[in-house]
């Protein structure tokens, strides 16, 4: 068994609680002898083939954790695990143990557990185990991305963080699906811990459709997660159902299925404003950055509140949808000066190593911040300047534009998914 030294980070002086998970599912896993989490595991190329597990770590109980590395197909239960790394045996190793720098204060922190070692090079499976001596009855995640594609099934996908708190906003979800067709978005990731029967509905329908992957995402059957960002205000377990998490499975996810991904949440767009679509913007950007990998979007908030006085998009047929009409908000609040703006990325998935909710982490390429009249984020929410007149905000009908097509794609959407 090869010695690696385990990276132990200290923790903040917080009143920290961890608690146990109550067992395996798909996509969350507990880590044996321990009160940590794993998700999914990866080759990473970049780091010489390297074995990255996406985990949630309790940070205030960190202890060190081994690798149980196997290339046998059947290596999912019942491993009588060797360090000699013989054929249809399973190789085992201590892991080095690398936290993300944005936690926000929470108990459990998004996390690599790395697997390095020769034995590497044949391994199709992965366990990770605090206790180096028992090896039976591991749950093992199989090793994802074996090769390097240089060719993609999709140019742009979406990686929509988490669904919760049966969320059932279906209107804005099936405009804001039909409007990223519209712009050149092939796939959308979901991470879904809950939603109501409306969304629960339109999402089946995206998913017979292909344009949709719906990830499950139980966090809640293992922590107590958090319904806001900080620890302070909002206490819980881990940041926002995961957040964090689930970013950054889907780069790993996507990293050879989609050439770029973005990442924001269900109430956000990402829109070109200079270009007809995102190729020709992601065009025009590579050839000025051809070094940049990770691309800052700048977020305006469009509020819920106000809306365009003519009514043209008030159609009687969508007032039975639960959800918010984005077509009707065409009032933008205007930048506050000293207060910082948040950004959401659009990233080449090769080029990024780790992601927060704003910006990136560790990335082997450049960053550009994309000027606010190229690109920017229709984001229809709550106000942020709610004691702005209307006219004090600035009129933005950037989506009335897909008029033409978007109505009928949203009106068929809404009629094949049951909705209406």
């Amino acid at each position: 068994m090869s010695s690696l030294a385990v990276q132990i980070v200290d923790a903040p002086q917080y009143s920290l609680h961890c608690s146990h998970g109550n067992g395996p599912t798909d996509t969350i896993t507990p880590i044996p002898f321990s009160r940590h989490l794993m998700v999914s595991a990866f080759k990473d190329h970049r780091l010489g083939g390297a074995i990255r597990v996406i985990s949630i770590i309790c940070r205030q109980e960190l202890q060190p954790l081994y690798c149980v590395l196997c290339a046998n197909a059947k290596a999912d239960a019942n491993v009588d695990a060797k360090a000699d790394g013989a054929p249809g045996q399973c190789t085992s190793f201590q892991a080095k143990v690398h936290q993300h720098s944005d936690d926000f204060g929470f108990p459990f922190v998004t996390s690599d557990v790395l697997c390095l070692s020769p034995a590497l090079q044949q391994a199709t499976r992965v366990s990770i185990t605090a206790n180096p001596y028992a090896f039976h009855n591991l749950t093992f995640l199989s090793i994802q991305n074996q090769e390097v594609k240089e060719s993609f099934k999709y140019n742009f996908t979406v990686c929509i963080s988490n669904l919760f708190g049966v969320y059932n906003n279906a209107l804005q979800f099936a405009q804001t699906m039909e409007v990223y067709k519209l712009i050149g978005v092939q796939r959308v990731v979901i991470y879904n811990t809950s939603c109501g029967p409306d969304v629960e509905k339109i999402l089946k329908y995206y998913s017979k459709e292909g344009m949709l992957e719906v990830v499950p995402w139980p966090i809640d059957k293992f922590l107590k997660p958090s319904t806001g960002w900080s620890y302070d205000l909002h206490h819980g377990d881990i940041h926002y159902y995961g957040q964090l998490t689930t970013l950054n499975e889907c780069i790993y996810r996507y990293m050879y299925q989609s050439k770029y991904l973005l990442m924001n949440d269900i109430d956000e767009i990402i829109m070109p404003y200079k270009h007809a679509n995102l190729e020709n913007l992601m065009g025009i950007l590579q050839q000025q950055r051809p070094n940049a990998g990770v691309f800052k979007i700048e977020n305006h908030i469009f509020p819920k509140t106000q809306f365009d006085d003519s009514g043209r998009f008030r159609l009687p047929r969508w007032r039975s949808v639960p959800g918010v009409n984005i077509l009707e908000h065409v009032y933008r609040e205007p930048d506050r000066k000293h207060v910082f703006n948040p950004t959401k990325v659009l990233i080449n998935p090769r080029s990024v190593e780790q992601t927060s909710v704003h910006t990136t982490l560790k990335q082997f390429g450049l960053v550009f911040n994309v000027p606010f009249d190229v690109c920017r984020i229709i984001h229809v929410r709550v106000p942020l300047q709610g004691q702005l007149s209307k006219d004090q905000l600035f009129v933005d009908k950037k989506l009335w534009e897909f008029e033409k097509l978007l109505i009928p794609s949203i009106d068929r959407a809404l009629n094949e998914s049951g909705v209406l």
